[in-house]
Protein backbone atom coordinates (compact mmCIF):
# COMPACT_ATOMS: atom_id res chain seq x y z
CA UNK A 1 0.00 0.00 0.00
CA UNK A 2 1.50 3.46 -0.91
CA UNK A 3 1.04 6.30 1.52
CA UNK A 4 1.46 9.66 0.32
CA UNK A 5 3.11 12.22 2.78
CA UNK A 6 2.46 15.40 1.20
CA UNK A 7 0.39 17.76 3.45
CA UNK A 8 -2.68 18.78 2.09
CA UNK A 9 -3.45 22.07 1.41
CA UNK A 10 -4.85 23.07 4.24
CA UNK A 11 -2.10 21.66 6.28
CA UNK A 12 -0.16 23.50 4.15
CA UNK A 13 -1.46 26.74 4.52
CA UNK A 14 -1.37 26.38 8.29
CA UNK A 15 2.22 25.33 8.26
CA UNK A 16 3.24 28.70 6.42
CA UNK A 17 1.35 30.63 8.55
CA UNK A 18 2.87 29.22 12.19
CA UNK A 19 6.10 29.61 10.23
CA UNK A 20 5.75 33.35 9.16
CA UNK A 21 4.57 33.89 13.50
CA UNK A 22 7.86 31.75 14.09
CA UNK A 23 10.13 33.60 11.59
CA UNK A 24 8.99 37.31 11.94
CA UNK A 25 7.24 37.52 15.87
CA UNK A 26 9.21 35.13 17.96
CA UNK A 27 13.08 34.83 15.96
CA UNK A 28 13.41 38.62 16.36
CA UNK A 29 12.45 38.26 20.42
CA UNK A 30 13.69 35.04 21.01
CA UNK A 31 17.15 36.34 22.47
CA UNK A 32 15.35 39.28 24.41
CA UNK A 33 13.26 37.05 26.60
CA UNK A 34 15.70 34.42 26.96
CA UNK A 35 17.57 36.86 29.19
CA UNK A 36 14.39 38.28 30.20
CA UNK A 37 13.25 35.38 32.53
CA UNK A 38 9.96 35.99 33.64
CA UNK A 39 9.29 39.52 31.39
CA UNK A 40 5.73 38.94 29.84
CA UNK A 41 6.34 38.80 26.20
CA UNK A 42 3.74 41.52 24.74
CA UNK A 43 4.43 40.85 21.66
CA UNK A 44 2.10 37.66 22.49
CA UNK A 45 -0.43 39.37 22.31
CA UNK A 46 -0.95 40.14 18.78
CA UNK A 47 -0.27 36.72 18.44
CA UNK A 48 -3.55 35.90 20.67
CA UNK A 49 -5.20 38.30 18.79
CA UNK A 50 -4.66 36.78 15.45
CA UNK A 51 -5.43 33.06 16.64
CA UNK A 52 -8.83 34.34 17.80
CA UNK A 53 -9.71 35.75 14.64
CA UNK A 54 -8.49 32.78 13.09
CA UNK A 55 -11.02 31.32 14.82
CA UNK A 56 -13.72 33.12 14.34
CA UNK A 57 -13.40 32.96 10.84
CA UNK A 58 -12.84 29.03 10.82
CA UNK A 59 -9.93 29.29 8.52
CA UNK A 60 -8.27 27.03 11.34
CA UNK A 61 -8.36 24.89 13.96
CA UNK A 62 -5.70 26.23 15.88
CA UNK A 63 -3.98 23.95 19.40
CA UNK A 64 -6.77 25.18 21.63
CA UNK A 65 -9.38 23.24 23.69
CA UNK A 66 -10.82 22.24 20.20
CA UNK A 67 -7.89 20.39 19.00
CA UNK A 68 -8.23 16.84 18.45
CA UNK A 69 -12.63 17.13 18.72
CA UNK A 70 -14.81 17.49 16.16
CA UNK A 71 -16.42 15.54 13.43
CA UNK A 72 -16.15 11.75 13.77
CA UNK A 73 -17.58 11.19 10.02
CA UNK A 74 -14.47 9.93 8.35
CA UNK A 75 -12.64 8.50 10.96
CA UNK A 76 -10.94 5.11 10.34
CA UNK A 77 -12.80 1.97 12.42
CA UNK A 78 -9.78 0.10 10.78
CA UNK A 79 -5.95 0.76 10.25
CA UNK A 80 -6.76 1.36 6.77
CA UNK A 81 -5.61 4.40 5.16
CA UNK A 82 -7.54 3.80 2.06
CA UNK A 83 -10.89 3.65 3.87
CA UNK A 84 -10.95 6.97 5.58
CA UNK A 85 -8.24 9.80 6.16
CA UNK A 86 -9.04 12.50 8.38
CA UNK A 87 -6.16 15.56 9.09
CA UNK A 88 -8.31 17.05 11.93
CA UNK A 89 -7.44 19.19 14.99
CA UNK A 90 -4.43 17.42 16.27
CA UNK A 91 -2.91 17.50 13.38
CA UNK A 92 -3.37 20.87 12.61
CA UNK A 93 -1.97 21.79 15.52
CA UNK A 94 0.97 19.80 15.25
CA UNK A 95 2.03 21.79 12.18
CA UNK A 96 1.23 25.06 14.55
CA UNK A 97 3.58 23.67 17.16
CA UNK A 98 6.66 22.86 15.02
CA UNK A 99 6.59 26.03 12.93
CA UNK A 100 6.17 28.08 15.80
CA UNK A 101 9.03 25.89 18.09
CA UNK A 102 11.06 26.64 14.97
CA UNK A 103 10.47 29.92 16.03
CA UNK A 104 11.44 30.01 19.87
CA UNK A 105 9.41 27.06 22.16
CA UNK A 106 9.94 28.99 25.31
CA UNK A 107 7.57 32.03 23.44
CA UNK A 108 5.33 28.71 21.77
CA UNK A 109 4.76 27.73 25.63
CA UNK A 110 3.23 30.82 26.68
CA UNK A 111 1.24 31.76 23.64
CA UNK A 112 -2.52 33.03 25.26
CA UNK A 113 -4.85 30.79 25.72
CA UNK A 114 -2.99 27.52 23.72
CA UNK A 115 -1.89 25.78 27.46
CA UNK A 116 -0.95 22.32 27.88
CA UNK A 117 -4.41 22.45 29.65
CA UNK A 118 -6.50 23.15 26.63
CA UNK A 119 -5.65 19.40 24.88
CA UNK A 120 -6.51 18.12 28.80
CA UNK A 121 -9.83 20.17 28.22
CA UNK A 122 -10.17 18.72 24.34
CA UNK A 123 -9.33 15.00 25.41
CA UNK A 124 -11.73 14.59 27.93
CA UNK A 125 -14.46 16.92 28.63
CA UNK A 126 -18.16 16.86 28.23
CA UNK A 127 -19.71 19.30 25.18
CA UNK A 128 -20.82 21.27 28.05
CA UNK A 129 -17.84 21.86 29.35
CA UNK A 130 -15.53 22.18 26.05
CA UNK A 131 -18.53 25.31 25.39
CA UNK A 132 -17.77 26.40 28.82
CA UNK A 133 -13.83 26.19 28.51
CA UNK A 134 -13.17 26.37 24.76
CA UNK A 135 -12.02 29.82 25.28
CA UNK A 136 -9.79 30.38 28.50
CA UNK A 137 -5.90 29.73 28.85
CA UNK A 138 -5.30 26.45 30.37
CA UNK A 139 -2.54 25.47 32.44
CA UNK A 140 -1.43 21.91 33.48
CA UNK A 141 -0.80 20.95 37.26
CA UNK A 142 -0.01 17.16 37.76
CA UNK A 143 3.53 17.34 38.68
CA UNK A 144 3.80 17.19 43.13
CA UNK A 145 7.38 17.88 45.38
CA UNK A 146 6.51 14.07 45.70
CA UNK A 147 6.64 12.49 42.77
CA UNK A 148 7.89 13.74 39.23
CA UNK A 149 6.64 10.78 36.75
CA UNK A 150 4.34 8.50 38.88
CA UNK A 151 1.31 10.91 37.83
CA UNK A 152 -0.59 8.26 39.84
CA UNK A 153 1.09 8.71 43.33
CA UNK A 154 -1.07 12.36 42.99
CA UNK A 155 -2.21 13.66 46.69
CA UNK A 156 -4.05 16.61 45.90
CA UNK A 157 -7.08 15.93 47.33
CA UNK A 158 -10.83 16.97 45.85
CA UNK A 159 -13.69 16.99 48.64
CA UNK A 160 -16.99 17.01 47.11
CA UNK A 161 -19.19 19.64 49.61
CA UNK A 162 -22.17 19.86 48.55
CA UNK A 163 -22.03 22.13 44.68
CA UNK A 164 -18.72 22.60 45.06
CA UNK A 165 -15.28 20.91 45.10
CA UNK A 166 -12.76 21.62 47.41
CA UNK A 167 -9.04 21.28 46.49
CA UNK A 168 -5.89 20.70 48.64
CA UNK A 169 -2.47 20.31 47.53
CA UNK A 170 0.84 21.60 45.94
CA UNK A 171 1.28 21.30 42.49
CA UNK A 172 5.35 22.00 41.32
CA UNK A 173 6.47 22.62 37.50
CA UNK A 174 3.06 24.95 36.11
CA UNK A 175 3.91 25.84 32.76
CA UNK A 176 2.25 29.08 32.25
CA UNK A 177 0.82 28.43 35.85
CA UNK A 178 1.03 32.36 36.30
CA UNK A 179 -0.43 34.23 33.20
CA UNK A 180 -3.14 31.57 32.41
CA UNK A 181 -6.93 31.86 33.36
CA UNK A 182 -7.71 28.27 34.20
CA UNK A 183 -5.49 25.67 36.10
CA UNK A 184 -6.12 21.91 34.88
CA UNK A 185 -5.53 19.92 38.42
CA UNK A 186 -5.33 16.54 38.67
CA UNK A 187 -6.55 15.39 41.71
CA UNK A 188 -8.08 12.21 43.67
CA UNK A 189 -11.57 12.46 45.17
CA UNK A 190 -11.23 9.24 47.43
CA UNK A 191 -7.92 8.36 48.05
CA UNK A 192 -8.78 4.63 49.34
CA UNK A 193 -9.55 3.78 45.57
CA UNK A 194 -6.12 4.26 44.02
CA UNK A 195 -5.43 5.39 40.85
CA UNK A 196 -8.98 5.26 39.99
CA UNK A 197 -9.97 7.99 41.67
CA UNK A 198 -7.56 10.39 40.06
CA UNK A 199 -9.63 13.02 38.15
CA UNK A 200 -8.80 16.18 36.18
CA UNK A 201 -10.72 19.43 37.43
CA UNK A 202 -10.82 23.20 35.65
CA UNK A 203 -9.82 25.46 38.39
CA UNK A 204 -9.91 29.91 37.30
CA UNK A 205 -6.73 31.02 38.12
CA UNK A 206 -8.37 33.80 40.69
CA UNK A 207 -10.15 30.87 42.55
CA UNK A 208 -9.86 31.97 46.33
CA UNK A 209 -7.55 29.52 47.97
CA UNK A 210 -5.30 29.02 44.91
CA UNK A 211 -1.78 30.63 44.91
CA UNK A 212 1.26 30.70 43.03
CA UNK A 213 3.81 30.53 45.44
CA UNK A 214 6.70 31.54 43.30
CA UNK A 215 8.17 30.91 39.88
CA UNK A 216 11.24 28.87 39.64
CA UNK A 217 14.46 29.70 37.42
CA UNK A 218 15.46 27.25 34.77
CA UNK A 219 18.15 26.26 32.04
CA UNK A 220 16.07 26.69 29.54
CA UNK A 221 12.62 27.96 28.01
CA UNK A 222 12.95 31.12 29.82
CA UNK A 223 9.66 32.95 28.19
CA UNK A 224 8.08 30.34 29.35
CA UNK A 225 6.92 31.05 33.50
CA UNK A 226 7.03 27.72 35.60
CA UNK A 227 5.03 28.25 38.57
CA UNK A 228 4.91 26.06 42.09
CA UNK A 229 0.77 26.76 42.94
CA UNK A 230 -0.67 25.96 46.61
CA UNK A 231 -4.47 25.04 46.42
CA UNK A 232 -5.53 25.69 50.03
CA UNK A 233 -9.24 24.91 50.88
CA UNK A 234 -9.59 26.24 47.30
CA UNK A 235 -13.48 25.84 46.09
CA UNK A 236 -14.65 25.10 42.44
CA UNK A 237 -18.35 24.84 41.06
CA UNK A 238 -19.00 21.00 41.19
CA UNK A 239 -19.08 20.67 37.10
CA UNK A 240 -15.72 22.18 37.09
CA UNK A 241 -15.06 18.08 37.25
CA UNK A 242 -13.69 17.19 33.70
CA UNK A 243 -15.33 14.27 32.31
CA UNK A 244 -17.54 11.88 34.30
CA UNK A 245 -17.05 12.38 38.53
CA UNK A 246 -17.65 8.64 38.70
CA UNK A 247 -15.02 6.33 39.72
CA UNK A 248 -14.69 3.36 37.51
CA UNK A 249 -12.52 0.74 39.09
CA UNK A 250 -12.65 -1.09 36.27
CA UNK A 251 -11.49 1.35 33.77
CA UNK A 252 -8.97 2.52 36.06
CA UNK A 253 -6.90 5.60 35.14
CA UNK A 254 -7.34 5.13 31.75
CA UNK A 255 -9.60 8.34 31.68
CA UNK A 256 -7.35 11.34 32.51
CA UNK A 257 -4.18 9.41 31.07
CA UNK A 258 -5.80 9.99 27.96
CA UNK A 259 -4.61 13.19 27.74
CA UNK A 260 -1.43 12.50 26.81
CA UNK A 261 -2.32 10.57 23.85
CA UNK A 262 -3.13 14.39 22.77
CA UNK A 263 -0.68 16.19 24.34
CA UNK A 264 2.88 14.02 24.19
CA UNK A 265 2.72 14.14 20.28
CA UNK A 266 2.79 18.09 20.73
CA UNK A 267 5.70 17.60 23.07
CA UNK A 268 7.72 15.57 20.12
CA UNK A 269 6.83 18.24 17.43
CA UNK A 270 7.91 21.33 19.66
CA UNK A 271 11.47 19.03 19.63
CA UNK A 272 11.06 18.30 16.20
CA UNK A 273 10.71 22.32 15.47
CA UNK A 274 13.65 23.01 17.18
CA UNK A 275 16.36 20.34 16.10
CA UNK A 276 14.80 20.89 12.80
CA UNK A 277 16.11 24.95 13.47
CA UNK A 278 19.65 23.73 14.90
CA UNK A 279 20.35 21.81 11.51
CA UNK A 280 19.57 24.53 9.32
CA UNK A 281 21.59 26.66 11.24
CA UNK A 282 24.36 24.20 11.57
CA UNK A 283 23.92 23.12 7.73
CA UNK A 284 24.61 26.79 6.74
CA UNK A 285 27.38 27.41 9.15
CA UNK A 286 29.06 24.03 7.47
CA UNK A 287 28.79 25.32 3.85
CA UNK A 288 30.13 28.93 5.35
CA UNK A 289 33.14 26.77 6.19
CA UNK A 290 33.21 24.40 3.07
CA UNK A 291 31.91 21.18 3.89
CA UNK A 292 29.10 20.24 1.36
CA UNK A 293 26.85 17.07 2.24
CA UNK A 294 26.65 14.90 -0.80
CA UNK A 295 23.75 12.68 -0.47
CA UNK A 296 24.61 10.55 -3.56
CA UNK A 297 27.43 9.82 -1.81
CA UNK A 298 28.54 7.16 1.32
CA UNK A 299 29.09 8.61 4.25
CA UNK A 300 32.07 7.09 4.94
CA UNK A 301 33.22 8.90 2.31
CA UNK A 302 32.56 12.39 3.21
CA UNK A 303 34.05 14.19 6.41
CA UNK A 304 33.38 13.81 9.79
CA UNK A 305 30.80 16.23 9.92
CA UNK A 306 28.95 15.62 6.99
CA UNK A 307 28.82 12.20 7.81
CA UNK A 308 27.65 13.45 11.03
CA UNK A 309 25.09 15.69 10.01
CA UNK A 310 23.53 13.30 7.92
CA UNK A 311 23.30 10.81 10.48
CA UNK A 312 21.62 13.69 12.80
CA UNK A 313 18.75 14.18 9.55
CA UNK A 314 17.95 11.03 9.55
CA UNK A 315 17.85 10.84 13.34
CA UNK A 316 15.55 14.07 12.77
CA UNK A 317 13.41 12.35 10.00
CA UNK A 318 12.98 9.41 11.45
CA UNK A 319 11.37 11.59 14.28
CA UNK A 320 9.15 13.56 12.26
CA UNK A 321 7.28 10.80 10.95
CA UNK A 322 6.74 9.01 14.68
CA UNK A 323 5.25 12.32 15.65
CA UNK A 324 3.02 12.47 11.98
CA UNK A 325 2.08 9.08 12.50
CA UNK A 326 0.79 9.22 16.44
CA UNK A 327 -1.06 12.47 15.67
CA UNK A 328 -2.61 11.20 12.30
CA UNK A 329 -3.60 8.17 14.93
CA UNK A 330 -5.31 10.69 17.19
CA UNK A 331 -7.08 12.32 14.86
CA UNK A 332 -8.86 8.79 13.40
CA UNK A 333 -9.86 7.94 16.34
CA UNK A 334 -7.30 5.34 16.97
CA UNK A 335 -5.96 3.96 20.14
CA UNK A 336 -2.12 5.55 20.01
CA UNK A 337 -0.91 5.57 23.35
CA UNK A 338 1.74 2.92 22.37
CA UNK A 339 2.47 5.59 19.41
CA UNK A 340 2.59 9.14 21.04
CA UNK A 341 5.17 7.53 23.65
CA UNK A 342 7.24 6.08 20.88
CA UNK A 343 7.07 10.02 19.46
CA UNK A 344 7.68 11.43 22.60
CA UNK A 345 11.12 9.51 23.51
CA UNK A 346 12.18 9.25 20.02
CA UNK A 347 11.88 12.87 19.40
CA UNK A 348 12.64 14.04 23.04
CA UNK A 349 16.41 12.18 22.69
CA UNK A 350 17.01 13.36 18.99
CA UNK A 351 16.32 16.59 19.95
CA UNK A 352 18.78 16.89 22.74
CA UNK A 353 21.12 14.99 20.77
CA UNK A 354 20.92 16.74 17.13
CA UNK A 355 20.63 20.28 18.95
CA UNK A 356 24.05 19.59 21.39
CA UNK A 357 25.81 18.24 18.47
CA UNK A 358 25.22 21.35 16.38
CA UNK A 359 26.69 23.11 19.01
CA UNK A 360 30.07 20.80 19.20
CA UNK A 361 30.36 20.58 15.13
CA UNK A 362 29.66 24.35 15.52
CA UNK A 363 33.08 24.71 17.72
CA UNK A 364 33.01 28.26 19.65
CA UNK A 365 30.87 29.74 17.61
CA UNK A 366 28.18 27.50 18.45
CA UNK A 367 28.77 27.88 22.30
CA UNK A 368 29.16 31.41 21.78
CA UNK A 369 25.57 34.18 21.93
CA UNK A 370 25.96 34.84 18.16
CA UNK A 371 23.55 32.14 17.30
CA UNK A 372 20.78 30.65 19.02
CA UNK A 373 22.13 27.30 18.83
CA UNK A 374 23.42 27.43 22.50
CA UNK A 375 19.83 28.03 23.63
CA UNK A 376 18.01 25.65 21.56
CA UNK A 377 20.54 23.06 23.00
CA UNK A 378 19.32 24.53 26.95
CA UNK A 379 15.76 24.89 25.29
CA UNK A 380 15.90 21.02 23.80
CA UNK A 381 16.47 19.37 27.33
CA UNK A 382 12.91 19.76 28.73
CA UNK A 383 11.13 18.15 25.99
CA UNK A 384 12.44 15.19 26.96
CA UNK A 385 11.48 15.81 30.35
CA UNK A 386 8.11 17.12 31.04
CA UNK A 387 5.02 15.02 29.53
CA UNK A 388 6.67 12.03 31.01
CA UNK A 389 10.24 11.82 30.56
CA UNK A 390 12.53 9.43 28.53
CA UNK A 391 12.76 6.83 30.50
CA UNK A 392 8.51 6.70 31.17
CA UNK A 393 8.08 6.60 27.81
CA UNK A 394 10.61 3.51 26.83
CA UNK A 395 8.80 1.66 29.65
CA UNK A 396 4.83 2.41 28.38
CA UNK A 397 6.29 1.78 25.18
CA UNK A 398 7.63 -1.69 26.45
CA UNK A 399 4.23 -2.51 28.52
CA UNK A 400 2.28 -2.07 25.55
CA UNK A 401 4.67 -4.14 23.16
CA UNK A 402 4.95 -7.09 25.93
CA UNK A 403 1.16 -7.08 27.11
CA UNK A 404 2.70 -6.59 30.34
CA UNK A 405 0.33 -3.83 33.02
CA UNK A 406 2.60 -1.46 35.25
CA UNK A 407 2.28 -3.92 38.32
CA UNK A 408 4.04 -6.36 36.31
CA UNK A 409 6.67 -4.21 34.31
CA UNK A 410 7.88 -1.39 36.60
Amino acid sequence: MAINLELPKKLRFAQNQAHQVGAQIFRPISRKYDKAEHAYPVELDTMAAMVEGLEASGAQDVAGAKGGRGDDAGAASDNSLLVANKNGGNMMSLMNTMEVSWGDVGLMLTIPYQGLGNAAIAAVSTDEQLERFGKVWASMAITEPSFGSDSAAVTTTATRDGDEWVLNGEKIFVTAGERCTHVVVWASVDKSLGRAAIKSFVVPRDAPGLTVARLEHKLGIKASDTAVILLENCRIPYDNILGSPEVNVEKGFAGVMQTFDNTRPLVAGMSVGVARAALEELRALLSEAGIEIDYDAPAYTQSAAAAEFIRLEADWEAAYLLTLKATWMADNKQPNSLQASEAKAKAGRMGSDVTLKAVELAGALGYSERTLLEKWGRDSKILDIFEGTQQIQQLIVARRILGLSSAELK
